[in-house]
């Protein structure tokens, strides 16, 4: 019965997914927030591409908070 619940389980995940019409961006992205910061405000964005794939890397900087993070995105 268990093995039958797992199994309904994951197919309406998979079907949600698939529904949603969401890239990986969406479920890989990573963006935590710090609550410290410099006094100078900084910010920095890496973009690359290769085969099909896409990546994203950022970094930003205020006087309150520092927020980073990356995102990996497939077509």
């Amino acid at each position: 019965m268990k093995r039958v619940a797992l199994s309904l389980v994951l197919c309406a995940g998979m079907l949600v997914i698939g529904v949603t019409n969401a890239s990986a961006a969406r479920y890989c992205s990573v963006d935590p927030t710090l609550g410290v910061g410099l006094p100078i405000n900084t910010s920095i964005n890496v973009s690359t591409s290769l085969l099909g794939t896409s990546t994203h890397v950022y970094a930003s900087n205020t006087s309150t908070s520092t927020t980073f993070g990356g995102v990996i995105g497939l077509p």
